[in-house]
């Protein structure tokens, strides 16, 4: 909450303990897979910049970039879906993540 008290802060630079703390997220629904979960979270919350130093911790943890979601998608098909997030599927790409017809389960 901003006001007189606490004044409205944009473009904070995040710690990495931070960025960090979205790889504890856990999904409500007990059957939706986690590592989806944790990187749709990031997707939405974290700026470009942000979301690539995540994606790098993330693959660091031994996480499922290729997770695929109930609907059958990667976070790749998602993040494809929406035409200003480009940069977004970049670093998606640059990390390995597949788009769900190219992950072989």
């Amino acid at each position: 909450m901003s006001g007189p008290e606490k004044p409205k802060v944009i473009g904070e630079e995040l710690s990495d303990e931070r960025i960090k703390s979205f790889l504890a997220v856990t999904p409500y629904d007990t059957e939706e897979n986690e590592d989806y979960f944790v990187l749709i979270r990031a997707y939405q919350s974290l700026r470009e910049g942000d979301f690539e130093r995540f994606v790098g911790f993330f693959t660091e943890a031994g996480r499922d970039l290729n997770a695929i979601n109930g609907e059958g998608q990667t976070i790749l098909d998602h993040v494809c879906e929406h035409r200003r997030s480009a940069a977004y599927a970049e670093t998606l790409k640059k990390a390995g993540a597949l788009p769900a017809a190219e992950v072989g389960r």
